[in-house]
């Protein structure tokens, strides 16, 4: 990892407002992201994607959104204006969403929406954005770019649109790409296809990776650092190669959870929650 932080964050809360009171949903979160590959697991509703949402501010009023540090490179993100946050997203910072058949426009052929990215963000001419458009499809091992440059989303397969998604999140070359569950609705063979492209940019391109997901042995295999969540908490930060070694009882809770083909078990354990963990402070910095 860099000497000097992508992406540092201390104390990150995202709060909204109910009629029980307000709810936390990201409780203290604070890390640092480097030219690295870095996964945030843990269950559903741990607070995972809205880290995510929260760093580009994609979190609506009457969400609020609070930090003492939130910067990229140093640039102080919740400080921005609008207008200026739009110049960050899709340009410095790009978010692959979970489905693509919700983040694709379908009245819009996917040639159109990838230009369109692109000319917002650099200005380029029409004819100089259908061929970024095209070098990053066949980039995402797309065989043949121009047919699905004049496509429409719903001619696409799941393994398609994935793809799609990350050459349009990637066609401005940002610094740092959020991929929140890039491969949960996808086979083994295709999700193996996009893990390796996701890869291959990223090295290529010296970029730093946040991957969300709830797989613990597809992010033990895929990432260099991982923070487990838990309500709202980082309760554990380990290297992805000692994840095995972790110690907190949540992650190993999950991990025993997990069938092994080397230790077949009749019955798997089920995870016991202690109220403790919520209240724990959250583990901070770089390992």
């Amino acid at each position: 990892m860099s000497e000097k932080p992508l992406l540092d964050i201390k104390n990150l809360r995202v709060t909204f407002p109910t009629r029980q009171g307000e709810f936390e949903a990201v409780r203290g979160v604070s890390f640092t992201l480097g030219r690295e590959r870095l996964g945030i697991v843990g269950e559903s509703g741990s607070g995972k994607s809205m880290t995510g949402r929260a760093i580009l501010r994609l979190i609506r009023p009457p969400g609020r959104v609070e930090a003492d540090r939130l910067e990229l490179e140093g640039i102080d993100l919740l400080s921005l204006d609008e207008k200026a946050m739009q110049k960050i997203r899709g340009q410095r910072i790009s978010m692959v969403m979970q489905d693509p058949k919700f983040s694709l426009n379908p009245v819009m052929n996917i040639g159109d929406q990838i230009m369109e990215i692109y000319r917002f963000h650099t200005g380029a001419s029409k004819k100089a954005a259908y061929e970024k458009a095209t070098e990053m499809l066949e980039a995402v091992s797309i065989r043949d770019p121009e047919r699905v440059m004049r496509a429409y989303p719903h001619e696409m397969s799941g393994g398609m649109g994935q793809r799609i998604m990350i050459a349009m999140m990637l066609v401005t070359e940002p610094e740092i790409l959020i991929a929140d569950e890039p491969t949960s609705a996808l086979d083994v063979s295709v999700q193996t296809q996009v893990l390796s492209i996701i890869d291959r940019l990223v090295r290529e391109r010296g970029m730093g990776l946040i991957f969300i997901s709830h797989d613990l042995n597809l992010v033990s295999a895929f990432c260099d650092r991982i923070l487990i969540m838990y309500a709202g908490r980082i309760v554990e930060v380990c290297e992805a190669a000692r994840l095995n070694e972790a110690t907190h009882p949540y992650t190993r809770g999950l991990l025993g959870s997990l069938p092994r083909l080397d230790e077949p078990r009749k019955r798997l354990s089920v995870l016991q929650r202690d109220a403790d963990w919520r209240e724990t402070e959250s583990v901070s910095g770089r390992q």
